[in-house]
């Protein structure tokens, strides 16, 4: 394999910085080296520093694309680390729907609007889909919108497909549920129609303007800012407080803190689980 040196670490680590956000040191070396080497073996490079000059003289953009798509991490699975899930099925979404269908008198559908901000390849916005189903008796008393953004453009692919391999369909998924919610198509699983149906996909950098994604009720946004520097961070979390409903809801990873990066958001417990709400 291909060694990468100092002097393209640097340049490497800036370029991917600038085109996603994610801040990788001197100490992500490996990271950068293992992750890249299959698109230099692909595009006949030989050496890392020729692999950023082409990404930077393709007209077409198609290797920035694939190095964000080997760069991000898309590391996800079913109803991931189960807490927030709980927290979302049996706490957040009660209380939401208590409100909403307050406002409306109970005459007009309720409507809800939940965002994972980086969505990966579909589990989390799918387990979502999945206990709103489970969850609500009659779900066409309800206008949902789930929208699932990604900076990869593979990974947006693949969750927009919704076929999912015995390895990943196994990673959090109960078999009741799979069976209930996925039809067998040759050697892969497919969510079912009406699940699928649910969500919307699109591309999206976090580091771009919020500017036309609407407003949400919830806002998942786990273990995707542990990649970006503080100031970035903030932010983020400023623009997403900017996007959510007064009365919102952000979810962010188990091993994540808003502690000395946001003011606009309170801490809430329930159980294990913390979650945020908007300050007014």
């Amino acid at each position: 394999m291909k060694k990468i040196t100092p002097d393209e670490v640097k340049i490497l680590s800036q370029y991917i910085y600038s085109i996603s956000g994610i801040h990788l040191d001197d100490k992500k070396t490996y990271l950068i080296e293992t992750r890249l080497k299959d698109l230099l073996e692909a595009e006949k490079c030989n050496s890392y520093g020729e692999i950023y000059y082409k990404a930077k003289t393709d007209r077409d953009r198609t290797i920035e694309r694939r190095i964000i798509d080997a760069i991000t991490t898309n590391e996800t699975l079913f109803f991931r680390d189960n807490s927030p899930f709980d927290m979302f099925k049996y706490k957040i979404m009660p209380e939401l729907i208590d409100r909403r269908t307050a406002i409306t008198s109970g005459i007009m559908p309720v409507t809800l609007r939940i965002w994972s901000a980086a969505c990966s390849t579909g589990q989390e916005i799918y387990s979502m889909a999945i206990i709103l189903k489970e969850l609500l008796t009659n779900i066409k008393k309800y206008n949902i919108k789930l929208l699932g953004t990604d900076i990869s453009d593979e990974a947006i692919a693949k969750a927009s497909y919704g076929h999912y391999n015995k390895f990943e369909i196994e990673r959090g998924l109960d078999k009741e549920k799979l069976q209930r919610y996925f039809t067998l198509n040759h050697d892969k699983w497919k969510i079912r129609d009406d699940i699928r149906a649910m969500a919307v996909f699109q591309k999206f950098n976090l580091m771009s303007s919020f500017s036309g994604i609407g407003k949400f009720d919830i806002v998942f946004c786990r273990n995707v800012a542990i990649y970006f520097n503080n100031e970035d961070r903030k932010k983020l979390f400023d623009k997403i407080a900017d996007v959510l409903e007064p009365d919102g809801y952000l979810i962010i990873g188990a091993t994540e803190s808003l502690s000395g990066i946001s003011q606009r958001f309170e801490p809430q417990r329930h159980l294990r689980s913390v979650f945020y709400k908007r300050k007014y």
